[in-house]
């Protein structure tokens, strides 16, 4: 499988290229941020404005009133932490066209609970009028920004950076509110999204080793919620749902799934795997990820709590190596 070296550089400058409209905001995260280059090629289109994130996002807004389009990139957690009611009031009120591109989500971060957006998808998803986008792969950091930009409103979007694989065709990018279907079957519904998904596909390849009818769905589109492909999958499961995503369980995939399922009264049952009420620690994005129940081996201990039985599959079933740490020489970044 390819592994693409920071997909966004040099995708973002040829994308804006017919499109002066758009402007970049940072706050002394450039470089960090994958907009180098874009500063050193657009420069007049290019605004540091320092360790200031609250008043980023006031000029943001005011540049989205005059017609420009401004693209915030910074750390997910100065977007709706530090800067939240500057966010509310001056953005998401008004409802204006200001993209927010919020790098290291979760725990891919080795930078401990000061820069890990653990609850950016909950609160995000309580702010009227925002859209929220969750990047997978190389191929949806490529492409959201087309879907970002066809949104009338601002977007937020749980963006990845340095090395990754490509999990999806290139030729397949990412769809508005349109969840990518990668494994059918009735037996479950899996739902992952974000950096967890690659640790489902590990962990689906062997449950159909041991006959479990998988229906596995990557869900890139986190508000609105409102695909019925999301909701056909569930109403197929015979033994029930597991969401596994990169965030707290609270207010985030599972807790859309929940509702979804309440709402239309689906009596299935339901496991969520994600941080459980908790703050993470600093270490690698693949220590947290197992330490926090978030990899292949925790998805198949779901899927045997789900059936209430063994399926007999160790980590020894599980050990192929990573995508990552079988192709990649980039080194972890923690800022």
């Amino acid at each position: 499988m390819e592994i693409v070296s920071r997909p966004h550089v040099n995708n973002f400058i040829e994308w804006s290229k017919d499109k002066p409209e758009v402007v970049v905001l940072t706050a002394d995260l450039s470089n960090s941020c994958e907009v180098g280059r874009w500063r050193d090629t657009y420069p007049d289109r290019f605004f540091p404005m320092g360790m200031a994130e609250q008043n980023m996002m006031g000029m943001a807004a005011g540049m989205a009133k005059e017609g420009f389009t401004p693209f915030i990139h910074t750390f997910a957690v100065f977007i709706y932490r530090r800067p939240y009611d500057q966010l509310a009031m001056s953005i998401a009120y008004p409802n204006l066209k200001v993209r927010l591109m919020g790098f290291l989500p979760g725990i891919v971060t080795p930078g401990g609970v000061t820069h890990q957006a653990i609850e950016d998808v909950a609160i995000m998803r309580a702010t009227p009028n925002m859209t929220i986008f969750d990047t997978g792969d190389a191929t949806e950091v490529e492409s959201v920004l087309d879907v970002a930009q066809a949104v009338d409103g601002p977007v937020y979007v749980r963006f990845l950076r340095g090395d990754m694989p490509r999990l999806f065709p290139k030729n397949e990018p990412m769809v508005f509110n349109r969840a990518r279907v990668l494994s059918d079957g009735d037996d479950l519904t899996i739902l992952t999204s974000s950096v967890v998904t690659e640790e489902a596909l590990r962990a689906v390849s062997v449950l159909k080793t041991r006959g479990i009818s998988v229906n596995h769905l990557h869900v890139s589109t986190l508000k609105p919620f409102t695909d019925p492909t999301v909701l056909e999958a569930i109403k197929r499961s015979k033994n029930g749902v597991i969401t596994m995503e990169n965030h707290s369980i609270i207010g985030g995939l599972g807790s859309a799934v929940a509702e979804l399922m309440a709402e239309h009264a689906l009596g299935k049952p339901l496991i969520r795997l994600g941080l459980k009420d908790m703050y993470a620690h600093g270490a690698s994005k693949n220590y947290l990820m197992k330490e926090y129940g978030l990899d292949a081996v925790s998805l198949v201990k779901g899927v045997e709590q789900l059936l209430n039985k063994s399926l007999n599959i160790n980590e020894e079933d599980l050990e192929n190596v990573r995508i990552e740490d079988a192709n990649s020489s980039s080194k972890v970044e923690a800022l």
